[in-house]
């Protein structure tokens, strides 16, 4: 086993060991995973909804919010806080697109990883964020191209996550069926829908406790530097 990360009580994480079977393809979340935007995107959150006297912290707005897609933010707010205008889904995808495209930064050590893993097998991303929010931080990182086109958002699909439809759009895009692939993801709605899907998931800690992802189903890991071991490449 691996020693205890100093971040979180309770659990350690387990002992890295490749999966078997290697999987057909690689399907990644985008925030929290490859792009360190969470924090960014609750700020904006944050300051939209405190601008229209609904008062809340980035921070609270992280906890909330956390994973969901932008429509899915509605009716929470409008049961907390009171009616938004129709047209709030698109301007807050706009607001956060403009804040990704020039703020936004990798998650440490997501770009050599993904590098790597895209390299070996066929990978998608599979986000829970606007098509324009998706590709200002593909663009902003420089990896939209490691995708070959495989790149969802919610509003390529019927239902966001945590329903499993995404990751199987996803793996269908690798010609691949859902069980035979692994999801890459951080939060709770994301390993439900990978699990949903019939994937086998692993979760990037990040700034979750690790057993709190285990208990979803998803396989926790420290870093993204582990990634490329834990998919059964050499170092």
């Amino acid at each position: 086993m691996t020693p205890p990360d100093p971040r979180f009580p309770g659990p350690r994480f387990p002992e890295l060991r490749p999966l078997e079977p290697r999987p057909a393809a690689v399907l990644f979340d985008c925030d929290g995973v490859l792009a360190d935007s969470e924090a960014l995107a609750a700020a904006v959150v944050s300051e939209d909804l405190s601008a229209r006297g609904w008062p809340i912290t980035p921070a609270e707005a992280r906890h909330i919010f956390l994973g969901r897609a932008v429509p899915d933010m509605m009716p929470v707010i409008e049961a907390q806080w009171g009616r938004l205008p129709d047209s709030w889904p698109a301007e807050m995808s706009r607001r956060l697109a403009e804040r990704m495209a020039t703020d936004v930064i990798a998650v440490e050590g997501a770009l050599e990883a993904l590098a790597r893993v895209a390299a070996a097998f066929p990978v998608a991303c599979a986000s829970n964020s606007s098509r324009m929010e998706l590709e200002a931080k593909l663009k902003r990182l420089g990896i939209g191209e490691r995708f070959g086109g495989r790149v969802l958002s919610f509003e390529d699909v019927d239902r966001p996550k945590p329903y499993p439809d995404i990751y199987e759009a996803a793996a269908m895009a690798c010609g691949a069926a859902p069980r035979d692939c692994v999801v890459i993801e951080d939060s709770l709605p994301g390993i439900r829908a990978g699990i949903a899907a019939g994937c086998r998931v692993l979760a990037y800690a990040g700034e979750m406790q690790p057993a709190l992802l285990a208990a979803q189903g998803a396989q926790p890991f420290r870093s993204m530097t582990d990634l490329p071991a834990l998919l059964g490449l050499a170092a």
